[in-house]
């Protein structure tokens, strides 16, 4: 064992399950993936939940199950209406990739989602965390699911000073939780520490007072539960200059299919194109890089304002313009032309769902 996880064997397990899984029992939120332990919406609920908060998650998650209550609907769904249901929550990654491991499962597995560790962790999208809350919540599997609200608690009971943003950390967590880990309970027990992470043991001035396992932890007692986790800060992000147009043509307006591959894939937007010329947003610089890139042939109207949408990793700053088209378009599968009802049934991606809220929509 480590020398990161020395205070492991001062911990009173049993006490520890006990005070932990009591609390979760009587404290735990009123959660619609909570009704019950279907893998399948427990499965949901843990791809939408990361990077994305609970709050925002419960009605995406509601009109999801709504719209495929079954892995065999989601498998047969058609892609732009999973983005369409997906629409706002980001990082449409985890929903590309969590279509094509149900698919999998429908033909592999009969549609039943894996129970065990080697067959749930070969799906796409399924990382260690994802597999561990699946296998303990949904099927008692006492496996551990380390996300950083797991790190967060488990680095303050056990007094860790090991730097969280590191992937190689997560092992020290993992061979904790093998350690701590309820057998009788492992569902309500990965869930208490999620809980308390989320409610109580927050980043920054945890509620210490009110901790259900306080007499457990390390940190506490040694008054330095505001010192951890350690984590270092991530890089400053990526600045990426844009230059959308929002095209009045009859009423309609032009819109443009994002590449299968790469950031926000297949989703739709209002014609765009990144500027890196010193250039800039000169408007015959502009008119040239859209016929270039997208195919059209576009007359540049006044700027009508700004956008900014913050990614993890980079920042859009998005000058938008108004235009009209200088010749007609031939349309196909990755620019069309749809009026102000067609619009709503495309998926786009948040920032041009600002500029079509500020710019597009007529008050």
């Amino acid at each position: 064992m480590t020398d990161s996880l020395k205070n492991l064997k001062l911990v009173n397990k049993d006490a520890f399950q006990h005070d932990l899984i009591e609390w979760f029992s009587n404290e735990q939120r009123d959660l619609p993936w909570r009704k019950d332990k279907n893998p399948y919406k427990v499965w949901v609920s843990e791809i939408m939940l990361q990077q994305t908060r609970v709050d925002t998650v419960i009605p995406y998650f509601n009109r999801f199950i709504e719209q495929f209550p079954t892995i065999n609907d989601l498998a047969d769904a058609e892609e732009e209406k999973v983005l369409k249901a997906w629409e706002g929550l980001g990082y449409y990654s985890r929903v590309r990739n969590l279509q094509s491991a149900v698919k999998e499962v429908k033909e592999k597995y009969g549609g039943k989602v894996p129970d065990t560790k080697e067959e749930i962790s070969t799906l796409k999208g399924v990382g260690p965390y994802t597999a561990g809350a699946i296998l303990s919540i949904a099927y008692g599997v006492p496996e551990p699911a380390v996300d950083g609200n797991v790190m967060r608690v488990i680095s303050r009971i056990l007094s860790i000073w090991e730097d969280i943003a590191k992937p190689s950390t997560r092992k020290t967590f993992e061979t904790a939780i093998y350690e701590l880990i309820s057998h009788e309970n492992p569902s309500y027990f990965n869930q208490a520490l999620m809980e308390l992470g989320a409610l109580i043991c927050t980043p920054t001035s945890p509620s210490c007072l009110l901790c259900p396992v306080r007499e457990h932890c390390h940190a506490f007692h040694e008054g330095v539960e505001n010192e951890l986790p350690v984590k270092t800060k991530a890089k400053k992000q990526r600045q990426v200059q844009l230059a959308s147009v929002v095209i009045r043509e009859d009423e309609k307006t032009v819109i443009h299919k994002r590449s299968s591959s790469g950031l926000l894939a297949n989703l739709w937007e209002f014609p765009t194109v990144e500027v890196t010329s010193p250039f800039m947003f000169d408007k015959s610089y502009v008119e040239a890089l859209l016929m270039e890139e997208i195919g059209i042939e576009v007359k540049l109207g006044q700027a009508v304002g700004k956008i900014e949408h913050v990614f993890s990793h980079l920042k859009w700053d998005i000058q938008v313009f108004e235009g009209e088209l200088k010749a007609p378009i031939k349309e196909d599968e990755n620019l069309k032309v749809v009026s102000p009802e067609e619009i709503v049934e495309y998926p786009f991606p948040v920032p041009h769902q600002k500029i079509m809220k500020q710019y597009y929509h007529e008050e």
